[in-house]
């Protein structure tokens, strides 16, 4: 009835009901039926759930915006040498970007992508997108998975003026590595949050 009623496939449903449970929005369990976990359904934030930084603010209750992005080439830093396989001069874009939260300061993100990935010219509103936007459509890259060191940190002078925010102020700071289907590396990213607009929440199941 639910497959006939959305106009799909009983296989194409069954797909999106594993996806579904898969995240935590579904409970199924043999005998009793398919429940819905309304209390995860009112979470606006998942950690363990890749959203994008637009749609997260947004999820969060404020109006998101990109107050700027600003790209240069470099070549991986000691940090991500220690997290990837790549040779110390491996050419790399590097993209800054600043989100703000109701104007603002939200959170500033650094990404670092391998140049040697990029398959055609890009322009400042590619750079504008998602940077899984820029990675399917400039890369030819769908970012699968991803492994994130996550630690708090307080901001330092740098990132004091970045956020609008007192040196030594608190912050989460992610380090995100991702892989597309087949292990290969897609992208690192740095990211900083900002205190006081985010309830990070992680959905763990026994298995």
């Amino acid at each position: 009835v639910l497959a006939q009623t959305l106009g799909i496939s009983r296989t194409q449903l069954r797909d999106a009901l594993a996806v579904l449970e898969q995240e935590g929005f579904i409970t199924r369990r043999h005998g009793v039926g398919t429940l819905i976990n309304r209390h995860v359904l009112k979470v606006p934030v998942r950690m363990d759930i890749e959203e994008e930084l637009l749609d997260m603010i947004r999820s969060s209750g404020y109006e998101a915006a990109l107050a700027y992005v600003h790209t240069r080439d470099t070549v991986p830093d000691e940090e991500m040498l220690q997290r990837v396989d790549l040779s110390p001069d491996t050419p790399i874009l590097r993209i800054d970007r600043l989100y703000t939260a109701d104007g603002r300061p939200a959170i500033y993100c650094v990404d670092f992508i391998d140049k040697s990935i990029i398959q055609t010219s890009y322009t400042q509103r590619d750079l504008e997108q998602p940077i899984f936007h820029f990675l399917q459509e400039i890369c030819g890259v769908s970012a699968y998975m991803d492994l994130t060191d996550l630690r708090p940190v307080v901001a330092d002078e740098s990132l004091s003026r970045l956020l609008n925010i007192p040196v030594g102020s608190p912050l989460l700071r992610m380090y995100e590595v991702d892989y597309d289907v087949s292990g290969r590396l897609a992208f690192c990213s740095l990211q900083y949050f900002a205190d006081g607009f985010f309830n990070h929440t992680v959905l763990r199941k026994k298995l």
